[in-house]
């Protein structure tokens, strides 16, 4: 439980590995997820490191399972996922899986390779076959009415038309040897093609071209794509040889086109025979591709797992230095003091499994480096000790703010967020994302935003919970009041008094006033009061300030338990003291005035003690402050007890000393313990004939840099002093900053108390308004829409705004009086964060 308000305890180990030990054992490390190695060989390159080969092929293993895996999801072939974690294969299975993989990528690029030139074939013969379909309805028309082919300019408005009756072709396949080709052409390619045509062949060409209705498979890329048929008739061998180049500019696929009808029908009846004959072997190449790839998709999932780990297991033993014998591996890791034990059994597992005599040796190692930061977590804590972390990870041992940040940070939001309905909506979300924690979680979404919500779920689940709570308190519900225990407040006017009277005021020293605290939060009455804001704005303004003063407070405590724990008792007399006192003489006094006047001015003292008379607190604190003494207004007292200016004077004059104790005091404590240290020392070093031995030792523990070194000396104690002088001033400064920041409390919570009155009022009070049938309608239409803007501005928009200023004050009011987050986190070689990394890279 203590690693729960510290990071653990951390040491620096080296570990001896036999060579053929060392790969078992590593892998029961990663699962175990406890050890995070340090790289021994940071000067060497990676290609040039020991196990640099084995990396390879495991990299190239990894690119055949991508392989495999773009193929199967382009099938749509779904891969199992049994949940399995397998063990990391031994080496000697590394040449297996290589040569399935091996196998498995050469017999689908194979199959791959057949099926394209298949479907390449396929392609042809389908254009062929509507090529034939298309001339011959060409042909025909020139039988019986003529060719007909119109060839644009763009640059003219007028076209160009030429008719080929049955006698023009019959004399151009006999005089004027009239020629043709045919072919298949992407259908946007069309105009630019007939344009390029007109302006190459001078108009010399007549053109026909006919859409293909049905797209075709592109063989490459597997789109689909419009083409349309087209025949180009001209004269003479040239035009024959310059149309056939435009047709190769153009893409154009050419085909032969027999000039004979018979031999046209012909042609086309070999064609449809050979597609049937194609569409058989097509069928069959992909039902073995299919049957190939469901085969993989079966283990498709542990394979990289295998493959991944195999790959992590020699990363890591790159990192190792390799012994002058050969035969040993040597690491150093740092490692959680506490789970030593299971380490070296996961060691003594490994060196089992590898069939090793030789036991692994692990020893604990002396270091001046910091240790890495390593707070144990679990799904209920990982959520808050991340919000500590992304402002900075805690220094090694220092007081861990995430245990208490569970309370506090969903208390401060509910004062802001405080209401009932709205407490519920994010307490509902919560609760059920925390009760479909498992299936959620297996889901693996890669939407960013869901898997900020999913991973904060217990943070909302508490902050619902609060905030529906602190709704009570301000008997809150989406901007109405629960009149459970009745009211405190009695009127004796009649209901004419009461309309038309505006100024008509309750008063609390009625005789039949119920002359005791109200049950439970706040009257419902003040949800009818016309004072209720200026009534409300004093309660939340002032509660504001003690949470925060006790908050702040709070951290300097636990300021004293780090300087307690790293016994650093100058920093006890010099800084926490004066620090203490100077919070409690200023801030908590002013909280002290608050609580008195809550208790002395009651409705039903006297006058004098009235709440007439009931001075500010906030004119009182300015007073003591500025040594102003109060003045009397009327009859009425202007201070709260007796004695109470001397007292206030002492109080400012014991904060104003703090003010040169935390400055002055640890520089100058620091300077004497130096210069008493370096004297006893010399002595020492004189009287053994070894000064300069003693000055070496100085200089080891940090008393001066040089011997001699009086300048040095100086500088560092000049560092030291601005180093106070800037703690000082921040902290003073800071202090009256960070009170006046905890209003954010008020500002907020009046803020959406008045935001969720005003969308009810503007809203659902015109669906309410309407009677009879259609009101049933309008009421519909009006509750969706007020719904849908409560969900949408009130609770996200709002919530997301209190968790923004909660987060602030966590980080800089309360955190700055203690925490110093200079740390680095631990961060082991553990399996399962290496993974989950690989699989969020996949999925983005």
């Amino acid at each position: 439980m203590g690693s729960l308000f510290r990071s653990e305890e951390m040491t620096l180990c080296q570990l001896f590995l036999q060579s053929e030990a060392a790969y078992a054992c590593v892998s029961e490390l990663g699962e175990l997820g406890l050890v995070q190695f340090r790289d021994l060989n940071p000067d060497v390159n990676a290609f040039q490191r020991k196990f640099v080969n084995e990396v390879r092929r495991c990299d190239e293993m990894e690119r055949k399972l991508r392989y495999l895996e773009k193929e199967i999801k382009k099938d749509g072939i779904p891969m199992l996922d049994t949940g399995e974690n397998p063990e990391a294969p031994q080496p000697r299975e590394m040449i297996d899986l290589e040569a399935t993989f091996e196998k498995l990528e050469n017999e689908l690029r194979e199959v791959n390779q057949n099926a394209e030139a298949l479907k390449r074939n396929f392609l042809e013969l389908t254009e062929l076959k509507h090529i034939l379909r298309k001339t011959q309805v060409f042909f025909d028309e020139a039988e019986h009415g003529g060719v007909v082919s119109q060839m644009a300019d763009p640059s003219r408005e007028e076209e160009q038309v030429t008719l080929l009756g049955e006698e023009g072709l019959r004399a151009g396949g006999q005089a004027l040897k009239l020629g043709f080709v045919a072919g298949v052409i992407l259908r946007e390619r069309i105009p630019a093609f007939e344009r390029m045509l007109w302006r190459a062949c001078r108009g010399n060409v007549f053109l026909r071209q006919a859409e293909i209705e049905t797209p075709l498979e592109d063989p490459s890329t597997g789109d689909q794509v419009y083409k349309s048929v087209f025949i180009i008739f001209f004269q003479g061998d040239q035009l024959k040889t310059r149309v056939k180049k435009i047709c190769e500019g153009f893409r154009a696929t050419l085909y032969p086109c027999p000039e004979a009808p018979a031999d046209r029908r012909e042609m086309a009846m070999g064609v449809m025979t050979r597609i049937e004959d194609l569409n058989t072997v097509l069928g069959q190449t992909q039902d073995h591709r299919h049957r190939v790839l469901v085969a993989a998709a079966k283990n498709i999932k542990n394979w990289f797992i295998k493959v991944r780990k195999i790959k992590a297991i020699y990363h890591t033993l790159n990192l190792f230095n390799l012994d002058v014998t050969q035969k040993c591996l040597i690491a150093e890791c740092w490692v959680p003091v506490l789970d030593i034990e299971t380490i070296q059994l996961a060691l003594r597992r490994g060196t089992e499994r590898s069939g090793s005599s030789v036991p692994p040796i692990l020893n604990r190692m002396e270091t001046f480096e910091d240790p890495p930061t390593y707070n144990r977590t679990n799904k209920f804590t990982k959520g808050f000790q991340v919000l500590i972390d992304a402002y900075g990870v805690a220094s090694y041992r220092e007081m861990n703010p995430a245990p208490y940040t569970i309370i506090t940070f969903p208390f401060l939001f509910a004062i802001m967020f405080g209401d009932t309905g709205h407490g519920l909506i994010m307490f509902l979300f919560g609760g059920w994302m925390v009760l479909k924690e498992k299936p959620l979680a297996a889901k693996k979404s890669d939407n960013e935003i869901w898997n900020i919500f999913f991973g904060g779920r217990y943070i909302i689940f508490l902050m619902g919970m609060f905030s529906m709570y602190t709704g009570l308190i301000y008997n809150d519900i989406f901007s109405k009041s629960l009149n459970i225990f009745g009211s405190n407040w009695l009127v004796n006017y009649n209901l004419s008094t009461i309309q038309h009277n505006k100024e008509l005021q309750l008063n609390p020293n009625s005789t039949d006033y119920i002359d005791y605290p109200y049950p439970f939060g706040m009257d419902p009455v003040w949800q009818l009061a016309e004072n209720k804001i200026i009534f409300q704005n004093s309660y939340k303004m002032k509660i504001s300030i003690i949470f925060g003063v006790m908050h702040m407070l709070f951290g300097v405590m636990v300021g004293l338990w780090n300087h307690m724990y790293f016994k650093r008792r100058m920093n006890i007399t010099c800084e926490f003291v004066p620090q203490i006192i100077f919070l409690c003489a200023l801030f908590l006094y002013m909280v002290i005035l608050m609580f008195i006047k809550w208790i002395k001015y009651g409705p039903k003292n006297d006058p004098i003690d009235g709440p007439g008379c009931a001075p500010s607190v906030l004119i009182t604190f300015i007073n003591m402050v500025l040594f102003k003494p109060s003045t009397k207004v009327g009859n009425c007292d202007p201070y709260m007890y007796g004695g109470q200016s001397g007292l206030q004077k002492f109080l400012v004059v014991v904060a104003l000393l703090c003010v040169p104790w935390m400055l002055l005091a640890k520089p100058i404590l620091m300077m004497r313990n130096r210069r008493k240290q370096h004297y006893q020392l010399n002595n020492h070093g004189a009287e053994n004939g070894d000064v300069e031995a003693s000055m070496g030792a100085l200089q080891q523990s940090g008393g001066v840099t040089q011997s001699g070194g009086h300048k040095e000396e100086e500088e560092d104690m000049t560092e030291v002093f601005i180093h106070q002088g800037i703690h000082t001033i921040e902290y003073v400064l800071g202090s009256v900053s960070h009170t006046a920041s905890y209003l954010r409390l008020w500002a907020l919570s009046l803020a959406h108390a008045q935001l969720s009155e005003v969308l009810w009022n503007m809203v659902m009070r015109n669906g309410l308004a309407r009677e009879g049938w259609d009101g049933g309608i309008v009421l519909y239409a009006v509750f969706a829409f007020w719904a849908v803007l409560t969900v949408g501005i009130l609770v996200l928009m709002e919530g997301l705004s209190a968790f923004l200023h909660t987060l602030r004050l966590h980080w800089v009011e309360f955190q700055s009086k203690f925490y110093a987050g200079l740390g680095y986190s631990f961060q082991p070689f553990s399996f399962e964060i290496i993974l989950d990394a690989a699989q969020a890279t996949t999925e983005d």
